[in-house]
């Protein structure tokens, strides 16, 4: 079904068909951002828990063993 439009028929179809290719490319590209922002958070938000957790786990270790001794400081002075 070949159809013979007229030439601004044709014109017409030849713009609309670019103004459909950049809209498509444009929506492409901005998934491709959200992508890319989705698993920034994700990976940002795992590494925050993971943190997170290593640092409960230290002040409990920390917590649960005794301070080092410390020596008494001389003043220097001979009584």
């Amino acid at each position: 079904m070949t159809e013979i439009y007229s030439k601004p028929r044709q014109q017409a179809e030849v713009a609309f068909g670019k103004n459909q290719s950049q809209f498509f490319e444009r929506q492409r590209a901005i998934e491709d951002l959200n992508s890319i922002v989705v698993a920034r958070n994700e990976k940002t938000l795992r590494l925050r828990e993971a943190r997170l957790a290593k640092e409960r786990q230290d002040n409990m270790a920390s917590a649960t063993k005794p301070g080092p001794k410390r020596a008494k400081k001389s003043t220097g002075r001979s009584v």
